[in-house]
């Protein structure tokens, strides 16, 4: 049985433009209204990382039939992934740490005049330190996750662990072969792909990888190594031009030319693509 159709991508950015207008915290994190110039840049990436989503999730849910899914979104932050997935009838819980649980209510506030907010719920925890749910989930979402959770090979383990058997894996990422994106993150942190900080709300030091972004190749061995089996067909390739490419241009026709190179450019894709969504599943 297919899920009932909910609210697409752009209505939700367009709702979620209003709702940054009036929540200074997600205003400073997201950064859309600060430059109209660069909104088309910037809304495009977030609606395609959304849309592939909604797209593995709604083929999950085909699957499943009546039964509902057990979503967990690992690494959720302001909850912004769940808040859109409860607007397309999908449950979930979700786990996050430091400045990013305060702000949930209020976010929930806004959004429940739009849809069912009783969907989300949201835990502040340590995926290391939160006990393992064996076998109990049918989708994990790590979104800007997997690069922060350190060591890698043990939290793989717990999604292995938390998945059921067929379980699905979906990882949001940079790519970490990206030139543009490496020389970057080399000014800010060197060398120093991991690091430790102390987290009031859990009273302890936490440790985190420090944007340890990977290429696809690495992300795959990982997974191999984790018992995940990766799904190549599953893979896509996101932003490649610069801001100003938006310019007198249609985001779908850009977005369009940009699916198209990934897929015969090699070298475009390995070296200048930006981001990766890929998934796992458990064998």
């Amino acid at each position: 049985m297919k899920n009932q159709p909910g609210m697409s991508v752009e209505e939700f950015f367009e709702l979620f433009l209003e709702e940054l207008k009036s929540h200074e915290a997600l205003h400073r994190y997201y950064k859309f209204l600060d430059d109209p110039a660069k909104m088309p840049f910037r809304k495009v990436y977030f609606c395609q990382r959304l849309q592939y989503i909604l797209d593995r999730i709604s083929e999950e849910k085909e699957n499943a039939e009546d039964r509902e899914l057990k979503i967990w979104d690992c690494g959720c932050g302001y909850a912004t992934t769940q808040i859109f997935l409860a607007l397309n009838g999908y449950a979930s819980r979700g786990s996050t740490l430091e400045f990013y649980f305060k702000e949930v209510p209020q976010r929930l506030k806004f959004w429940e005049r739009h849809g069912d907010m009783s969907l989300v719920k949201v835990d502040y925890e340590d995926v290391f330190e939160a006990p393992v749910q064996e076998n109990s989930t049918d989708v994990i979402i790590v979104q800007d996750t997997l690069h922060h959770l350190e060591p890698l090979q043990d939290s793989l383990r717990i999604f292995r662990q938390t998945l059921k058997p067929g379980g699905l894996l979906l990882a949001i990422e940079e790519n970490g072969n990206n030139i543009v994106q490496n020389l970057k993150l080399f000014r800010q942190r060197g060398n120093k792909r991991i690091v430790t900080f102390y987290d009031e709300g859990l009273g302890r030091e936490v440790t985190m990888g420090n944007e340890n972004i990977r290429p696809w190749k690495k992300w795959r061995q990982e997974l191999l190594s984790a018992g995940l089996q990766p799904e190549d067909e599953k893979i896509q390739y996101i932003r490649l031009f610069p801001p100003f490419w938006f310019h007198n241009k249609a985001a779908t026709t850009v977005t369009a030319l940009e699916q198209r190179l990934w897929k015969r450019q090699p070298l475009l894709k390995e070296y200048f693509f930006f981001g990766v969504n890929f998934t796992a599943r458990k064998t």
